[in-house]
């Protein structure tokens, strides 16, 4: 018997306008990016991309969310600490993931979003700033048995850039993964019928995304003084566009203070990976899709 095809609703959490501006800096929206990593990684997948956020879009189907084997949430603008429609709508969805109890995922925004919609809270980061890369990521106790971190090291560096974080984690959750900067780097939350699995970092991301991600927010960068100015800002964004370039340049990556867990696209995608191993497949298991 041949094996199920697996389908995953790729749910935007970036208002139109910044999926606009995404495209036009990187030609893909966020959910267009998860899209094409979903391709290498499980190419026979159906991938259906869906705008929570969008008024009037239909994404609140029940029967959908439970048909799907899975749902991804992806990074946003989107600041959850304050009041907003598009805020309340992806907020309302996920509970509707939560309750149909399909597996889901999601990376930085994503992990906010599952946060506040299980009882958790978001907060701004202040002055604080990651901006590139999350640096020495380390594992918990629970998480360093936990199967989203399988394979990777006991420190390692990921793609991020984000201005807010989850403050409070609700109840049914697991610290995962942390480190100095942000406590909470990567978390399952466990609510209704639901098991999210997600990181504060990117691991979808390219290198040539986190280099136009700079750009987009250069002012944001030199206001908190991590860049003197826009040429400061576009001479490490170059840097880090070279290397996605030319991956095989051990002297960029010395400059940035990369390894292979950003560089090679199967390490930086690991808690992808893990969660349609760990998660998405032995759920299908047990709901007789397999």
């Amino acid at each position: 018997m041949s094996r199920k095809t697996l389908t995953f609703l790729i749910a935007e959490s970036e208002p139109p306008e910044a999926r606009d501006t995404r495209r036009d800096s990187v030609g893909q929206s966020s959910g267009e990016t998860y899209q094409s990593v979903l391709r290498h990684i499980v190419p026979d997948a159906q991938l259906v991309r869906i705008k929570p956020v969008d008024d009037g879009d239909d994404a609140m189907d029940r029967g959908a969310i439970e048909a799907a084997d899975a749902v991804i949430l992806t990074g946003s603008p989107l600041h959850l600490h304050k009041e907003s429609a598009e805020g309340n709508r992806v907020i309302d969805f996920m509970r509707a993931v939560f309750a149909a109890g399909t597996p889901s995922f999601g990376s930085c925004a994503g992990l906010q979003v599952a946060a506040v919609a299980a009882g958790g809270t978001v907060r701004a980061m202040e002055a604080r700033r990651e901006a590139g890369f999350a640096r020495r990521l380390y594992a918990t106790d629970a998480g360093r048995s936990h199967p989203l971190l399988d394979g990777r090291p006991p420190v390692f560096d990921a793609p991020a850039i984000h201005t807010d974080e989850v403050e409070t984690l609700p109840n049914g959750a697991t610290l995962l993964c942390t480190n100095a900067t942000t406590k909470v780097q990567a978390a399952e939350i466990r609510h209704g019928a639901g098991v999210f699995w997600g990181v504060q970092y990117h691991p979808e991301i390219s290198l040539f995304e986190v280099a136009a991600a700079l750009r987009r927010q250069a002012d944001d960068l030199i206001e908190h003084d991590l860049a003197r100015d826009e040429q400061a800002v576009e001479s490490h964004a170059a840097l880090i566009e070279a290397l996605h370039h030319a991956p095989e340049r051990r002297d960029l990556a010395w400059r940035l203070g990369l390894d292979d867990e950003v560089v090679v696209p199967e390490r930086r995608t690991a808690e992808i990976r893990n969660f349609i191993e760990h998660l998405v497949k032995p759920t299908c298991s047990a709901r007789g899709r397999a």
